[in-house]
């Protein structure tokens, strides 16, 4: 799993992996636990918290269904706001409405701690929907602050990403990943393209004077 989106809420749609405008060929997220174990590999949980989430979620099976499904919706909607700005489209305000009552949601479950300045956090939130608030949070964060035409989408794969580079000429989620095999395929295609025009027999080589014999004795005739 990369984390390339430079924000938590980006790398959280980017749980779910395929081709722009295809369907998905695979998904991070799979279950509660999955939820969780993602949520400690993006430094949104503590292993202590992830430690207590699990036991829990064991307590209350239905409850942590239930919070894998509101996950679930969750990136849906995330998706849907974050891919139409990439495109410089408008999100629906559906989504919008989603987050903002997602984002009070949070909110309330939240407690301004000082660490060197002021700053939301969940310590005290154990309830089985802890990993999704501060996704909701960053999310909020994001629209709120950031530069908008920063925010793209890979042009080899469907991930999402804000371009921090100082010319905003970022292009792939990642060069090793996506930007080496995008590179690679074009190569490939024109290599093939090439081969294909330099292919003996092949009537776009013909030069003018390779005109077939009779042509010729028949161009001589008429002479």
């Amino acid at each position: 799993m990369r984390l390339v989106g430079g924000n938590l809420a980006l790398d959280f749609v980017n749980t779910r992996v395929g081709p722009p405008g295809a369907a998905p060929d695979d998904d991070v997220l799979t279950g509660y636990p999955e939820l969780i174990a993602w949520g400690g590999y993006a430094a949104d949980l503590t292993d202590a918290e992830a430690t207590a989430l699990r036991r829990r979620a064991r307590d209350d099976v239905a409850g942590a269904d239930a919070t894998f499904l509101r996950a679930l919706r969750t990136r849906d909607y995330l998706d849907e706001i974050f891919q139409a700005l990439a495109a410089r489209r408008s999100p629906e305000s559906t989504a919008l409405d989603r987050l903002r009552d997602d984002e009070a949601d949070a909110l309330a479950h939240a407690r301004l701690d000082q660490d060197g300045g002021f700053a939301w956090t969940w310590r005290d939130d154990h309830s089985l929907a802890r990993p999704l608030r501060p996704v909701v949070h960053a999310a909020v964060g994001l629209l709120t602050t950031a530069t908008m035409e920063r925010l793209k989408r890979c042009e080899a794969c469907s991930f999402v990403f804000y371009d921090e580079s100082k010319n905003r000429s970022r292009r792939w989620c990642s060069m090793e990943d996506c930007g080496t095999a995008e590179k690679m395929r074009r190569y490939i295609a024109a290599r093939r393209s090439r081969l294909t025009r330099e292919r003996p027999g092949n009537p776009t080589l013909r030069r003018p004077s390779d005109a077939p014999t009779g042509a010729t004795a028949s161009a001589a005739d008429a002479t």
